[in-house]
Order: C-alpha cells, then sequence, then structure tokens
C-alpha cells in the first residue's frame, strides 16, 4: 500500500493544488468561503497553492504517483496554522488569495477551529490538514493510502493525530481509519457544521 504513495516534490506543488480544488470544490467549507461559483472557480487554485506550500514547509504532504489524490499534514509543534506565515507563502506563492469578503468568512471559521482544536488536543500531534482526492478516483481506496504512512508513524511514535471535517460523509471513512468525533458543533454565525476528529 504504502509503495503507492510518494512524497510531494516542491515542484509538484501546482499539480497538487489543481487536484485539491477539484476534491473540495464543493465542499461546505469551501462553498461558505467562497458561495460564488465563478469566484470560487477562480480563487481556489491560489488558496490551495498556499495550503500545499504550507504542509510542505511545516508538515509532510503526500500523494499517489498519478496525482489522485493529496494529504497535507502539519507535523507536531506546527499544527496551528500561524497567520503570518501563511502570508509570507501567500506573498512569494500565489498572485490571486482570497478577497476581503472570503477572507472574512475564513477568519471566522479559523478562529473556532483552532479554538477547539487548541482544547481536545494538546501536547504534540500530526493535524490532517488536507485529504484531498480527484472525484473520479473517490471511493478507491487512494484516501485511505494517502494517509497511511502518517498513521504508521504517529502510531510508532505513540502520538494522535487529528483533522475536522465539514462533510458529514467524510466521518465513516475517517472512522475506519481509527478516528473518532470528539467535537459536533456549528461556527457562531453560521449554518457551518464541523466535527473534530482524534485517532489516538
Amino acid at each position: 500500500m504504502k509503495d503507492d504513495v510518494i512524497q510531494l516534490l516542491p515542484n509538484q506543488t501546482k499539480q497538487a493544488a489543481v487536484v485539491l480544488c477539484r476534491a473540495f470544490y464543493d465542499d461546505p467549507l469551501v462553498r461558505y468561503i467562497v458561495p460564488e461559483e465563478a469566484r470560487r472557480a477562480r480563487l481556489l487554485p491560489s488558496f490551495y497553492t498556499i495550503v500545499v506550500r504550507y504542509a510542505l514547509r511545516y508538515g509532510e504532504v503526500y500523494m499517489t504517483p498519478g496525482v489522485e489524490g493529496v494529504a497535507c499534514w502539519l507535523s507536531p509543534g506546527n499544527t496551528t496554522p500561524s497567520t503570518l506565515r501563511l502570508l509570507r507563502i501567500a506573498i512569494r506563492s500565489a498572485p490571486l488569495f482570497l478577497g476581503l469578503p472570503e477572507q472574512g468568512r475564513n477568519n471566522i471559521v479559523a478562529r473556532y477551529t483552532d479554538d477547539v482544536h487548541k482544547r481536545l488536543v494538546s501536547g504534540p500531534h500530526w493535524y490532517l490538514w488536507g485529504l484531498g482526492v480527484d472525484p473520479p478516483c473517490q471511493h478507491q481506496g487512494v484516501g485511505g493510502k494517502l494517509i497511511q504512512p502518517i498513521l504508521d508513524r504517529a502510531d510508532r511514535e505513540q502520538l494522535p493525530c487529528y483533522l475536522e471535517t465539514t462533510n458529514e460523509v467524510n466521518l465513516p471513512f475517517y472512522e475506519k481509519h481509527g478516528f473518532k468525533v470528539i467535537s459536533d458543533g456549528i461556527v457562531p454565525g453560521t449554518n457551518l457544521r464541523v466535527w473534530g476528529m482524534r485517532r489516538g
């Protein structure tokens, strides 16, 4: 299984961002942050370029050789994304980032998820910041292969893993891989539901 997954190289960032755009285009969180479809299609490539570059610098990124899917992990000690770090990466790597309305909605969600994350998982842990599989390749085991290297490593190091999802259909997949729901709430002022999940 692990032979089907490789670590992303910096020159593959664009390919990874494209797959994440397709995977998350209709995700509840992404629809909330960028509700207008044409604008979403325009902004998401820059947004996911920053996500991938950030995870490359402060964690590890895995993909399948054919780039059917991508997993972005933040490593122990780097599991709270820093605004300053994100801005530095955005300035260097993405000509078009979120506009003020989208950034405002993103900040609302980030404040909520950061608070839940800090309350529920203290100490060193791995944070699955993003897992996306190209829609035509979903439900074929790609996602499980992508997360397995870090799950194995976390087991060896006896460290927990944490993630959030805003899509209820994802819960059985993560539960199958040992995650348990430890938080289930609505982001204040929105109708966006967020599940926090922990493994180990």
